[in-house]
């Protein structure tokens, strides 16, 4: 399998700021402004969807966004809003009044964060999607991963781990519906296992809010539904993946590798080590990061963004200017690959149970 090593940028020593987040301290918000490179005319807003649909906002978006604006020496606010689309709005509204000049989204849903951008848009602010493209929505530039690409890897994945010519029965635990991303994920994966005849999909599912604890509850129906006949699932993330696992726990049924995931979490990449994920996909979190300050830095100083595409806004009929990044399948001979990426260490990663097939898998 072809492997890929994300280019690491070379950050300087950089001092953030941390200040205390405008309304309630649930979300968690940083405001800070940049030393490392040459000071920006402008403040740029961000805003992460929520603590609980993946670990990544905050372990790892969070400090990267950071880093990446500090670095680029631009003015900066990040909050979170807790998978309340009302808070989200209302911190789109505190920011634009205390200056952001670019406000950058990860939308809870298309229509709520269409909105957010108009708003934003009549006081003359401009807006970026990141990670989630907004249906509807205004914004300037669109940063995330070709997440059709995500899907038909994550098809691939569980084609690969069942075996290509064997008969099994498969369910999809497909992310949340109004989630674009997940549409393009169960697309890219249908495209994949929908022409292998020797699969026969039994389920499928979206789970809403891309909530874990109903994840499980869906797939334990799933499988007492089909009576336990079901070899292969196809997971839309590693928070998914994790509660089909229990689900197959609870019923004796894990440690087969048939299941997928995605986001290349501690969590899930210690279930492909224990054998009881089949793989997931990683995407370089730092890259993201760093493409939303380039484009947001870029309008700050009125310039045109770089971008690499576009991907087409079927709701407002419009082509959005996009950097697409690549996702990189990672099954368990490649685990080490995110551990040199720096992505997780292998501290965390080696724990325990899982220390002898960091051992034997060169990861130290």
């Amino acid at each position: 399998m072809a492997r890929r090593r994300t280019l690491m940028t070379a950050l300087g020593a950089a001092l953030v700021l941390s200040l205390a987040a405008c309304g309630s301290d649930d979300g968690g918000g940083d405001s800070g402004s940049g030393s490392g490179g040459g000071e920006s005319a402008g403040k740029v807003g961000v805003i992460l969807p929520d603590t609980e649909s993946s670990v990544r906002w905050e372990n790892f978006d969070r400090p990267y966004l950071e880093a990446a604006f500090e670095d680029a020496g631009v003015e900066f606010d990040i909050q979170n809003a807790e998978g309340d689309a009302q808070r989200q709005a209302t911190i789109a509204e505190q920011m634009i009044t205390e200056g952001a000049t670019v406000l950058a989204i990860v939308n809870l849903d298309s229509a709520s964060g269409a909105q957010i951008q108009e708003q934003a848009s009549a006081e003359g602010v401009a807006t970026i999607d990141y990670d989630r493209l907004t249906l509807g929505g205004t914004a300037e530039y669109y940063v995330s991963f070709d997440n059709t690409v995500v899907g038909e890897l994550q098809g691939q994945g569980l084609a690969q781990c069942l075996g290509e010519t064997t008969t099994a029965n498969i369910a999809f635990l497909n992310g949340s519906p109004d989630d674009n991303n997940a549409t393009l994920f169960a697309a890219g994966a249908h495209s994949v296992l929908d022409p292998m005849t020797n699969f026969t999909k039994v389920a499928e599912q979206a789970v809403p809010e891309w909530d874990n604890q109903q994840a499980a509850t869906i797939f334990e129906q799933m499988y007492t539904q089909a009576g336990g006949n079901i070899q292969g699932v196809l997971a839309a993330n590693d928070g998914l993946a994790n509660s089909v696992i229990q689900i197959l726990e609870r019923n004796n049924a894990a440690g087969a590798n048939n299941v997928t995931g995605q986001d290349a979490t501690v969590e899930g990449l210690q279930n492909i080590l224990a054998g009881n994920q089949c793989m997931t996909v990683y995407k370089s979190i730092r890259e993201e990061a760093n493409a939303l300050a380039e484009l947001a830095t870029a309008l700050i100083n009125g310039e045109e963004g770089e971008t690499t595409g576009t991907v087409e806004d079927t709701e407002a009929g419009r082509d959005v200017p996009s950097v697409l990044l690549t996702p990189v399948a990672i099954f368990r001979d490649n685990v080490k690959d995110v551990v040199d990426d720096e992505f997780v260490t292998a501290e965390d990663l080696c724990t325990g149970e899982f220390a002898d097939a960091c051992t034997e898998l060169g990861i130290e």
